[in-house]
């Protein structure tokens, strides 16, 4: 289903005549051959191709592609596309991220200090107002038809109108409720009625959407259900001013006892399966059965600057080498916090030398090394005959591979290009921490940039990187993160060979999140709720990122800011950390900090009407049935 839904994504396009409550969001064919309500609404199997436009709205951002037909007006197209403002909105205004860019709106995301007009929360606005409105034809039309599996298609497009409100109500809070095409201007809802509605739509659908795993691949069934009212009763206390952990237990519930799986497929033999979900075959390396909701996307059919494209692109700069992730080239843009990256606890360096095997009289020497050029060596460990490995720090300078401090058996490297020759040149390193592979059979060294953490989920890339920011416009200012690929499970470029777009599914939703949902739940006294259960689940996280039970915790541990942490670095850039901050009433206050919070360089409090974003400016302009969030 992945490829047809991504192909009737592009060719169906065009098949639903809208009309919303703004002009900006007024939808019609450009083409007078495009297909019209009256034939695409004929039967169920037109009917399916006006429902993957409801699919694709969240993943592309027009009539054509990338670019040049845009949904909506005046933004930048790709800027506009659903999960790349997901990402700005909620990733980046977090510890979780920074961007190097300056375009207009877009430091003052990271900085707090967004106003009514910033063109990223309008656009987002937008976005999900053209879903609902896309949502409500869709619904209008469908329903005349008799056939039995247009109900489930009936029941998609209303798990996609709660799934957009859902969003409403987490970014914008009081926003109006619209269930039918309509020229007339909306109400404003409250939050708890749309919270209601959310509630009301989900629990009658979730009979009505086909059953665990039996949808295909692509399109949501009864557990996507579950899942969001795991996600809405989770966030209850803040949104409503009433607790809901128990009914947030029992959804979690649900789906843990569903047909959908953790992933363990350590498909590309790496010791970890987390990576296995982000890169391009998550669709089929085993990933898929961890997706509830996913976006797909393809390099040559769901073409698009935001999705998984933005997220690899924007994420590559500095030294990376952009075809280890499958494109051409990096957009030197996004990076990390010092507070995700440390997040993940270190390791010490002596203890994974130790595990390599003996020590050598094999070393490295020079002013990059520990000792400097003076000595003594920094002895290597033997992993094999004429095999020895080292995990080191080093600093800008250079290097030599000695044996037992002898200047008379050494190698150097005379044109950089990991070949030893006897007493060759010296070898030029930078600061970071590396694990050095010396191979005196084939004559060839390494020297790999690594993160000293056990746990595999901490995918950055430090090589001439400072963990400290000073400057975000600097791209080698903070680690990079190096989580989505455009290369499959082995090794293999996405279909794009020009490595223009991505192939790489963007899970909205995995199982992996709702075991933390059940935990936090249970931890808040969620009735039903089982912590030594709970930590297993949390357990199957760790061992999974961390290749063993190791680090493995016991239930006394699992406290509600372990959780948090856990969060972190299981969903980091996956839109979820602002929402997560806000429950626990970290995001705007001085109880947690971060790098250019508050646009500090240390980190400062922000007034807390931050928590909610603004409705925007043009659209309460033109409705003035629509009162601003406080603050703005």
């Amino acid at each position: 289903m992945k490829k047809e839904l991504k192909h009737l994504m592009v060719i169906m396009a065009l098949s639903i005549g809208l009309v919303s409550c703004h002009d900006d969001l007024d939808q019609s064919p450009i083409d007078p051959d495009s297909f019209t309500e009256e034939d695409v609404f004929t039967n169920a199997t037109e009917a399916q191709g006006a429902l993957a436009k409801l699919y694709a709205s969240l993943a592309l951002t027009g009539q054509q592609g990338p670019a040049g037909q845009a949904d909506i007006a005046d933004i930048d197209e790709g800027f506009s596309q659903y999960s790349r403002m997901l990402f700005n909105l909620n990733e980046l205004t977090t510890d979780h991220a920074v961007v190097g860019w300056g375009d207009a709106g877009l430091p003052d995301l990271h900085g707090q200090y967004w106003s009514g007009s910033n063109d990223f929360t309008e656009a987002m606005y937008f976005r999900l107002a053209q879903e609902v409105s896309f949502c409500n034809s869709f619904i209008e039309n469908a329903s005349a038809l008799a056939d039995s599996e247009v109900q489930y298609f009936i029941a998609e497009a209303r798990f996609l109108r709660a799934f957009a409100y859902y969003n409403l109500i987490d970014l914008y809070g009081n926003v109006p409720l619209v269930t039918s095409v309509s020229t007339d201007l909306p109400q404003q809802a409250s939050r708890i009625e749309l919270f209601n509605f959310v509630e009301t739509e989900l629990l009658e659908i979730q009979n009505s959407l086909k059953s665990s795993g039996a949808n295909e691949y692509g399109r949501v069934d009864e557990v996507a259900a579950w899942a969001l009212l795991s996600k809405l009763y989770l966030n209850a206390q803040v949104w409503t001013g009433t607790a809901r952990y128990t009914d947030c237990v029992t959804y979690s519930n649900n789906v843990i006892n569903s047909t959908y799986s953790l992933n363990t497929n350590d498909a590309n033999g790496n010791g970890t399966a987390y990576d296995e979900l982000f890169l391009a075959d998550n669709d089929t390396n085993g990933a898929q059965n961890e997706f509830i909701f996913a976006l797909n996307f393809d390099g040559l059919r769901s073409q698009t600057y935001g999705g998984t494209t933005f997220l690899v692109h924007a994420a590559i700069g500095g030294s990376m080498d952009a075809t280890e992730f499958g494109v051409n080239g990096g957009w030197g843009g996004l990076r990390t916090t010092k507070s995700l990256v440390e997040k993940f606890p270190e390791l010490s360096l002596n203890d994974l030398n130790i595990a390599l095997g003996t020590q050598s009289d094999w070393g490295i020497v020079g002013d990059g090394t520990p000792n400097g050029w003076g000595g003594p060596d920094t002895e290597m460990y033997e992993t094999g005959t004429n095999q020895f490995t080292l995990y080191t720090t080093l600093t800008d300078g250079f290097l030599k591979f000695r044996f037992n401090e002898d200047w008379g058996n050494n190698y150097g490297d005379d044109l950089t290009d990991g070949s030893l020759e006897a007493g060759g040149e010296n070898i030029p390193v930078t600061a970071g921490t590396y694990q050095i592979i010396l191979n005196l059979d084939a004559l060839t060294y390494s020297i790999i940039p690594f993160t000293p953490t056990s746990d595999q989920r901490a995918m950055f890339y430090a090589d001439g990187q400072n963990l400290e920011i000073e400057d975000i416009s600097e791209f080698t200012e903070g680690y990079a993160v190096t989580k989505f690929k455009n290369i499959d499970s082995n090794g293999n470029q996405g279909v794009d060979t020009a490595g223009d777009f991505v192939d790489t599914d963007l899970p909205l939703i995995r199982l992996a999140e709702i075991y933390l949902n059940y935990a936090e739940a249970t931890v808040r006294g969620g009735g039903g709720g089982d912590l030594s259960f709970a930590t297993t689940k949390i357990n199957e996280l760790i061992e999974r990122g961390t290749g063993g039970t190791n680090a493995n915790v016991s239930s006394g541990d699992v406290t509600l800011d372990f959780i948090l942490d856990e969060r972190s670095k299981e969903l980091y850039w996956e839109g979820q950390r602002r929402t997560d901050l806000i429950r626990y009433n970290y995001f705007t206050t001085n109880s947690y900090l971060w790098p250019y919070k508050g646009n500090d360089p240390q980190g400062t409090s922000v007034a807390g009407y931050r928590n909610l974003f603004p409705l925007p400016t043009s659209i309460i302009t033109v409705n003035p049935n629509l009162s601003q969030n406080e603050g703005y």
